[in-house]
């Protein structure tokens, strides 16, 4: 049975299409996805990412736990930074992929995708074992929501005495937001400036409320899961589940300047991202764009010469670019000789290979 998020009522109440998502009742839309996704290109959007996985590793050896356990170097974050990593299998495979927050000298806090974190705390317990830390997985008691768009720092600004607007990216710090204590973060999946917020869950609701009512008059809008997957794809940033599999490594999705390997210690995979580093990727993760209208999805075959040579991970209508995009593993033979198409339902469609991301912000 799905499960439900603090924010559910609110939801129903605006008259979202509620959708399962990793076992949860989340909504896809509130109305027309793509005056959400522009929403947040041109003004905010707020979201509900309460799914997702809140996992605590505190103590002394908190840092060089998180060393061994996942390809990043944490022990060298600066309290109150957060870096984007992964967690890998002893062949390479990618787990999930997580942002690492460093909360203060002894204490990270872990966020993992809704369909993972389970997993994902598991292996810290694992790993973390012979270090002096601590484990601890809160995803239950956290909700997480999030507003993001050119005008997210504006809409913020009013509801806290945190200096959001010194905030950097990737970093996160404590403060006060509508009454409520919060954790906030300048992280985001959108391509976009922004803010996530973690608080316990008795806090959701009033702070999607005042949030709401703060964006009222700067053209802050309720985003679904459907706005959130076109703008990460514009973006470039992967989903586990379809660009990021237990079968795929870091350097098959292009994110091997994740793995570092500069860092003291052994971490659970090292030996086979060695391998994958010194031999290279046979196949690349790459953006195309479709010449005609007719949309590449998941799971199409990509196809040179009626031979196929890749398949597509993510695709859907650009509403940035105003053409079909997508993102696909593609062999690297194939794409040095080029002529690629999508085998879309027996019809071969022309597309161009881009380099991703397929839309960046103005800064």
């Amino acid at each position: 049975m799905s499960r439900s998020t603090p924010l559910r009522g609110v939801h129903e109440r605006l008259g979202a299409t509620l959708t399962d998502f990793a076992g949860w009742q989340m909504p896809l839309r509130y109305g027309s996805e793509s005056a959400e996704h522009n929403a947040v290109r041109t003004a905010a959007g707020l979201f509900d990412l309460s799914h997702m996985g809140e996992i605590f590793v505190t103590g002394p050896q908190a840092g060089e736990a998180l060393d061994h356990a996942l390809v990043g170097h944490l022990s060298i974050l600066g309290p109150g930074r957060a870096r984007y990593t992964m967690i890998v299998n002893e062949d390479g495979g990618i787990l999930d992929d997580l942002i690492v927050y460093r909360l203060d000298e002894d204490r990270y806090m872990v966020v993992a995708n809704a369909s993972n974190y389970a997993v994902v705390a598991r292996e810290l317990i694992a790993r973390s074992e012979g270090y002096d830390a601590r484990v601890t997985d809160r995803s239950d008691e956290y909700a997480l929501v999030a507003v993001q768009g050119p005008r997210a720092a504006e809409i913020l600004r009013g509801l806290t005495d945190a200096d959001v607007d010194g905030l950097k990216y990737y970093a996160i710090l404590p403060g006060v937001v509508a009454g409520a204590p919060a954790l906030i973060a300048r992280t985001g999946y959108t391509g976009e400036d922004g803010f996530e917020l973690f608080v316990l869950n008795e806090h959701a609701v009033p702070l999607w409320d005042a949030l709401t009512e703060a964006g009222r008059d700067l053209g802050l809008v309720p985003a679904g899961l459907s706005a959130r997957d076109t703008l990460r794809l514009e973006a470039g940033m992967p989903l586990y589940g379809n660009e990021l599999t237990s079968s795929a490594t870091p350097f098959d999705a292009g994110l091997g300047r994740v793995v570092r390997f500069d860092k003291p210690g052994d971490f659970v995979g090292r030996s086979a991202l060695e391998r994958a580093a010194q031999d290279g990727a046979t196949r690349r993760l790459v953006g195309l764009v479709a010449r005609g209208r007719r949309v590449p999805r998941h799971g199409y075959p990509v196809t040179r010469e009626g031979a196929v040579v890749g398949e597509v991970t993510s695709g859907a209508p650009s509403q940035s670019l105003g053409k079909p995009i997508a993102m696909a593993y593609v062999s690297e033979d194939a794409l040095r000789e080029g002529g690629l198409t999508v085998d879309i339902r027996g019809s071969h469609e022309p597309v161009d290979v881009v380099d991703l991301p397929f839309y960046r912000r103005s800064k």
